[in-house]
C-alpha cells in the first residue's frame, strides 16, 4: 500500500515538472487528518492537524500512513521545485456512481449499511461529502487556492448509527445492518477554509437519495445468491478471539 501511494505521487510530481505543469491539485484523504492522539479531544481538527505517522505504524494503519507520507511529500516537493501544489482531503465519499463495474470503498460502506451482512460494523463518527461537491471543490481550488495550501472537504459529521437512522426513515423497506458496536473514535473536522473560498455543499438527504437511486440502477441493492455483502476492512470490528 505504501509504494503505490508514495512512489506513484512522486512520479506524477516529476511528470508535472518535466512537462511544465503550473498547478497540481493532489487528492489526499481525511485519513491524513484523523489519527493524532496528541490533538486535544475537544478541539475540532483543521488543516493544521496531521495524522501521527508513528501512531499509524504502531496501529498498522497503513492506508493513513501512506496517504500522510504522500501528501507531505507533495507539499514539500512543490515548495522546493516551484510547482503550485494544493492538497485536498475529502471525507467519506457518497453520491451517484461514475461506473458500476468497480464500486469505491466509501460506497461499499453505504451499500453494506443498507443490505447488511456477516460483519460487525464500527459505529465511527466520520465526515461525509458528496462526490459532486468534491468536483465543485476541486475546480474552486484550481482557480482560487494559493500555493502549498491544504483543504479539508466535508459536509456532515455524525455517528454511523445516526446515519443509519436517517436511511431507515427515508427508505424503511431495506434490511439494513443489524450488528454495530460503539468505538472510541471521533473525527470532528471543519471545512471552513474551503467554504471561505465559496464552496457550497448540498444537503445530506439529497446525497443519500441520489446515492441509493444510483445503487438501485446498478443492481447493487438486490438479493443475491453469490457471496454475501462484506464491509470494507477499516469499518469492521475484529472477530472475538476465543
Amino acid at each position: 500500500m505504501m509504494e503505490p501511494a508514495v512512489k506513484g505521487t512522486m512520479n506524477v510530481l516529476k511528470a508535472c515538472s518535466a512537462t511544465k505543469v503550473h498547478k497540481l491539485i493532489v487528492v489526499s484523504s481525511i485519513a491524513t487528518n484523523c489519527f493524532n492522539p496528541d490533538w486535544p479531544r475537544d478541539k475540532i481538527k483543521d488543516e493544521s492537524c496531521w495524522s501521527d505517522k508513528e501512531f499509524c505504524r504502531q496501529t498498522e494503519n497503513w492506508y493513513s500512513l501512506a496517504k500522510t507520507e504522500a501528501e507531505e511529500m507533495a507539499l514539500e516537493y512543490g515548495e522546493k521545485n516551484g510547482l503550485h501544489v494544493v492538497t485536498f482531503c475529502p471525507g467519506l465519499v457518497f453520491g451517484p456512481l461514475l461506473k458500476h463495474v468497480a464500486v469505491n470503498t466509501s460506497s461499499k460502506v453505504l451499500v453494506y449499511m443498507i443490505k447488511g451482512g456477516p460483519d460487525t460494523m464500527n459505529n465511527k463518527f466520520f465526515p461525509i461529502v458528496d462526490v459532486r461537491d468534491i468536483a465543485d471543490a476541486l475546480l474552486l481550488l484550481y482557480n482560487k487556492a494559493g500555493q502549498s495550501e491544504r483543504y479539508i472537504c466535508s459536509l456532515d459529521q455524525m455517528d454511523l448509527k445516526d446515519l443509519l437512522a436517517i436511511l431507515k426513515s427515508m427508505y424503511p423497506s431495506y434490511i439494513y445492518v443489524d450488528k454495530m458496536v460503539d468505538v472510541d473514535f471521533s473525527v470532528g473536522v471543519t471545512s471552513e477554509k474551503l467554504k471561505n473560498l465559496g464552496w457550497k455543499p448540498r444537503k445530506l438527504e439529497e446525497t443519500l437519495a441520489d446515492s441509493i437511486e444510483s445503487y438501485e440502477k446498478a443492481g447493487l441493492l438486490g438479493v443475491s445468491d453469490d457471496e454475501p455483502c462484506r464491509l470494507p476492512f477499516i469499518y469492521r470490528m475484529p472477530p472475538i478471539q476465543e
